[in-house]
């Protein structure tokens, strides 16, 4: 049984474009190589399924590969709502710095609570200056919210959470089951996921490019999300290609259409912290039980072992958390800490989630026993953490008129454009059918 293990070799594919992005950390190397697993998962799929008689040749584009950690859509006449809540961000504490992410409103009442002040960003840096970072962001996560104190490299490698995540592997395989893949005769070379029911249950962001990429071999994504969830300046981004719908898994009808989908899925992504699916009556068992024949991937923030396993958490935490924003902030010799350029480990992660689900169909295909697969951004964060620099060219800043595609996509919100697509196989190209829509917009229903 070969699975996927680790980032490829750089010689096991093929690169074009050039450029990169300025950071102390290796993020242009972590975009080529993430984005080449997803085309190497896929050849050996392609050859597995006898569509083709050699698994084809992969090429990155560099350049691509390294705008797609951005943001992919471009909007002609309107504009996308800004991501961040306006909280939301780096403070000052009285012995170092935090960041607060209050974009879900629980969130930010949450964080609110905590510091007893109004939701003025005046206030909260008044607030926040009073409090030492470490004891601020328990209480926040206590109270139901998430927030992440600065911490060195060498500060998260002795923490016990950073300890775990150091030990786990960068996917973790567990379960294995043999699987009975559903026929796809519309499935070919050129189209080789033509078919695949793929069940997304995720959030922002890993997840949702995760099957976004499968999207774009022609895999049919049919996201769930709750009723009334929006995810506004990042829904243009990541549901290009999908099917977006919403049911309520407290009700017992919509319990019955989601065991409906389950049960008929060939893949289920999903972004459940340890033991939120089983607090929904859904555990691994029951899940097997309702779906004997899918392949599962799924991931979390902070790793899967570990007094944090069960903490919330998204990239530009766990950035602070693991050391990557302290790093920076010597690199770029700033006054407080320094991200990342882009959300690489929701980025990278989320290729990586795409490439073990073409592994584990890939392992099934040769009736051998697939597993399911578990990612998390803490653990990407130590991958990228151990990664040498080796990527040429000029500055990557923003991406120019000529890195999108000529086709206008007619999103759910208006017309943009979409960057052309960073991969390619010598018999696939990635390629959308579907244009970015907005949650809640379609039924909750397999249409092939």
């Amino acid at each position: 049984m070969t699975l996927l293990t680790a980032l490829p070799a750089p010689d096991s594919y093929r690169t074009s474009g050039t450029g990169q992005w300025r950071s102390a950390f290796a993020v242009t190397e972590l975009a080529n190589a993430s984005v080449a697993a997803v085309g190497l998962e896929l050849a050996g799929l392609i050859e597995a399924l006898n569509l083709a008689p050699a698994a084809p040749e992969v090429t990155v584009d560099q350049r691509l590969a390294s705008l797609w950690f951005s943001y992919s859509f471009r909007p002609e006449g309107w504009e996308i709502p800004s991501l961040w809540d306006s909280i939301a961000g780096v403070y000052e504490a009285s012995d170092g710095w935090i960041r607060l992410h209050t974009n879900l409103p629980h969130h930010r009442r949450a964080a609110l609570q905590v510091l007893g002040c109004t939701g003025e960003r005046a206030a909260v840096a008044a607030a926040v200056k009073s409090w030492q970072a470490d004891t601020l962001e328990c209480e926040i996560v206590a109270a139901g919210g998430v927030a992440a104190a600065m911490r060195s490299r060498a500060e998260w490698l002795a923490h016990p959470q950073g300890h775990a995540v150091a030990a786990e592997p960068l996917i973790h395989w567990t379960e294995p089951q043999h699987i009975k893949l559903r026929g796809r005769p519309q499935a070919t070379a050129a189209r080789p996921l033509a078919g695949l029911r793929v069940l997304d249950l995720t959030r922002v962001l890993a997840g949702p490019v995760s099957t976004r990429t499968l999207a774009g071999f022609g895999a049919e994504v049919l996201r769930i999300d709750p009723p009334g969830w929006d995810e506004p300046g990042v829904i243009t981004d990541i549901s290009l290609g999908k099917r977006m719908a919403a049911l309520d898994l407290a009700k017992g009808e919509d319990r019955l259409v989601f065991e409906t989908l389950l049960s008929q899925a060939d893949v289920l992504v999903h972004g459940y912290r340890p033991g939120a699916l089983e607090g929904l009556g859904y555990d691994r068992e029951t899940r097997r039980r309702i779906a004997p024949n899918t392949v599962e991937a799924s991931l979390d923030a902070y790793g899967w072992t570990g007094p944090w396993a069960a903490r919330r958490g998204f990239d530009s935490l766990v950035q602070m958390s693991a050391g990557i924003a302290e790093a920076g902030q010597y690199w770029a010799g700033t006054d407080g800490p320094h991200p990342l350029p882009v959300q690489a480990l929701d980025h990278a992660t989320g290729y990586l989630m795409a490439a073990a689900v073409l592994s584990a169909l890939t392992v099934a295909a040769r009736n051998e026993a697939a597993p399911a697969a578990r990612l998390s951004l803490a653990r990407t964060a130590e991958l990228l953490a151990g990664l040498n620099k080796t990527a040429e060219g000029a500055e990557i800043t923003a991406a120019d008129t000529g890195d999108y595609s000529g086709r206008l996509e007619n999103s759910g919100w208006g017309p943009g454009r979409r960057l052309a697509a960073p991969l390619v196989l010598s018999s696939a190209q990635m390629r959308w059918e579907l244009p970015a829509t907005r949650c809640a917009s379609a039924a909750a229903c397999w249409q092939g």
